[in-house]
C-alpha cells in the first residue's frame, strides 16, 4: 500500500467513472489489474477473483423516512424526485455490461421502500432477469413481511436491515434497547430464502455497545448471515461530523471480537482495499463463533481454485454442496481440506455436539468509510463497492462526497425528447464537495420536511424567534 494522496476538491468533482465497458467478458480484468498497481493482488485477495466488482448501488429515490445523525444524503434529498423508472433500468443495465452476471445490486436510497411499490418490485425484477443478485438496504420501517415476501417472489437474494442509534428512533436509549427493533425484523424475514444483514454505524455513542450487539447477532446465527460495521464519516447532511481517534478500524475489530468471546481474523480473505473493507467469516455451534478462514496455503489455494463461483446465498446447504464439489474436483486440495477438518473438529467438537450437529456461518464486515475532503486517490481507484450514476459506475465515497452535483443535475429524457429535472423548483447551484448549500427555510418547507443540519438551523431559528 503507498501512503495516502488525497484529492483535492476539483479532482473529486472531476473524477470520471466506469465509462468503458469490458471487451470480450472480460469482467474482472480492470480491477485485477487497479489492484496490482496498488500492491493488493495478494494471495487471499478475492475481489476480481471471486467477482469483478462488490457490489454496484443503485439508488430509486433521496427520500428517507428518518433523519440520522450521520447521513450520505443530500439536505436537498427530500425535495428531489424519484429517477424516472427507465433511468434506474438502464443504470441496472450498464452494471450487467460493466461487472457482468451474478454481480451484487444494493437497491438503497434514501430508503428504496418510500418508492412506489409496484416499482420496487419491478426494479428488483429487473435485476434477477439480467442474471444478477438484487439485495434491498432498508431501515425497516416499512419493510414489510408481505413486501419481503413479494420482493422474495420477484428474485430478491439479500435483505440488509440499518439499526442504530444515529436513527434516533423515538423510545430508544441504548443499542442493546434497539435489539427488540433487530428481533422484530428477523421475525418478519425469518423464513423466507433470504439472506439477513444488519448495518450499524460506528460513534462516539454507539462505540462501547459494539460488543453487546456482536453478542446479539451471535445468539441469532440461526437466521442472520452478516453484520456490517460502517465507521462515522464526514460527509452528508448529518449534524455529526468527524469521528473521534478512539473509532478506528483496529479498535473496531477488537470490539467486534470481544463480542464474538474470541479474537476474529480480519485478514483472510482480503476483499478490495484493506484500509476500506475488512472480513471476518465465522462458524457458529453452540452458541460459541469460530474462525472459517486462516492464513495457509490452503486457503489461497481455494480462492486460486475457485474463482468466479458463486455460492447461493439464499440456500446454505446448496452453497455448501457447490462448496464441496469444486473441493472434490480439485484433488491437489483434499490433504489440506482434511487437515483444517481434522482442526476444526477437534476445536468445535463439544459444541457441535451441543448443537445436535447444528453449524451456522456469521459473517462480520468493516466498512471503513472515508471523510468526503480527504478522499484517498489509491482506495477511489481500487474501490469495490461503486454507485451507478448518470454517466457509469463510481466510487460509494466519492458519489457521496459530490451528491449533489450528481442528482442535481437535469437527465436526458430515456424515452422521448427533453430533460427530465430533479426538482420541482429552481435552487442554489450545486456548492463545493463537503459543503451542501441549505434548502430555504420557508412556509413551504417547515421544519418537519428537512433533514440535517439544515433542520437543526430552522429549528434553532424557531427558537431565537420564539416560535
Amino acid at each position: 500500500m503507498n501512503p495516502p494522496q488525497f484529492l483535492s476538491r476539483e479532482e473529486t468533482q472531476a473524477w470520471e467513472p466506469d465509462r468503458t465497458f469490458p471487451e470480450r467478458g472480460g469482467f474482472r480484468e480492470r480491477l485485477v489489474g487497479r489492484l496490482k498497481e496498488a500492491g493488493l493482488w495478494t494471495d487471499f485477495q478475492v475481489a476480481g477473483r471471486r467477482w469483478a466488482m462488490g457490489c454496484g448501488a443503485v439508488e430509486i429515490t433521496q427520500r428517507c423516512n428518518l433523519d440520522c445523525t450521520l447521513c450520505y444524503l443530500s439536505e436537498h434529498a427530500e425535495a428531489v424526485r424519484d429517477v424516472p423508472l427507465g433511468e434506474i433500468f438502464r443504470r441496472i443495465e450498464a452494471i450487467r455490461r460493466h461487472y457482468g452476471p451474478f454481480t451484487d445490486v444494493q437497491v438503497t436510497g434514501g430508503d428504496p421502500t418510500l418508492r412506489k411499490r409496484g416499482e420496487l418490485v419491478q426494479i428488483v425484477r429487473r435485476i434477477h432477469d439480467l442474471g444478477m443478485r438484487p439485495s434491498l438496504f432498508t431501515n425497516g420501517i416499512r419493510a414489510t413481511r408481505e413486501l419481503l415476501t413479494e420482493l422474495t417472489r420477484n428474485g430478491l437474494v439479500d435483505v440488509a436491515f440499518h439499526v442504530d442509534m444515529t436513527q434516533e428512533r423515538k423510545g430508544f436509549g441504548s443499542e442493546a434497547e434497539l435489539n427488540r427493533v433487530r428481533l422484530e425484523y428477523i421475525e418478519r424475514a425469518r423464513g423466507l430464502p433470504l439472506s439477513i444483514i444488519f448495518n450499524t454505524t460506528v460513534f462516539a455513542d454507539n462505540f462501547a455497545e459494539i460488543p453487546d450487539v456482536v453478542a446479539f447477532f451471535r445468539a441469532h446465527a440461526d437466521v442472520v448471515d452478516m453484520c456490517s460495521f460502517q465507521l462515522q464519516a464526514e460527509t452528508g447532511r448529518g449534524v455529526l461530523r468527524k469521528r473521534g481517534e478512539v473509532i478506528t478500524r483496529d479498535s473496531v475489530a477488537a470490539q467486534i471480537s470481544r463480542g464474538a468471546g474470541r479474537r476474529l481474523n480480519f485478514g483472510v480473505p482480503t476483499v478490495g482495499h484493506p484500509e476500506c473493507n475488512q472480513y471476518a467469516i465465522c462458524l457458529e455451534a453452540g452458541g460459541n463463533l469460530y474462525n472459517l478462514f486462516e492464513e495457509s496455503g490452503f486457503f489461497a489455494a481455494v480462492f486460486a481454485r475457485t474463482a468466479g463461483m458463486m455460492l447461493d446465498r439464499r440456500n446454505k446447504w446448496r452453497a455448501l454442496g457447490a462448496l464441496l464439489r469444486a473441493l472434490l474436483a480439485n484433488p491437489a486440495l483434499w490433504p489440506g481440506g482434511l487437515s483444517w477438518l481434522a482442526r476444526k473438529s477437534r476445536e468445535m467438537g463439544r459444541d457441535v455436539l451441543r448443537a445436535r450437529g447444528r453449524v451456522n456461518k456469521l459473517s462480520f464486515f468493516i466498512h471503513n468509510f472515508m471523510d468526503a475532503d480527504q478522499l484517498d486517490r489509491e482506495r477511489c481507484r481500487t474501490c469495490v463497492f461503486m454507485v451507478a450514476g448518470a454517466d457509469g459506475p463510481i466510487s460509494m465515497c466519492v458519489f457521496n462526497a459530490r451528491r449533489d452535483a450528481e442528482i442535481l443535475r437535469p437527465l436526458p429524457q430515456v424515452t422521448g425528447n427533453g430533460l427530465w429535472y430533479p426538482l420541482p423548483e429552481p435552487v442554489t447551484a450545486p456548492s463545493p464537495v463537503g459543503n451542501p448549500p441549505p434548502l430555504p427555510i420557508s412556509a413551504h418547507r417547515p421544519p418537519k420536511w428537512l433533514r440535517g443540519r439544515t433542520r437543526k438551523m430552522a429549528l434553532e431559528n424557531q427558537k431565537r424567534v420564539g416560535l
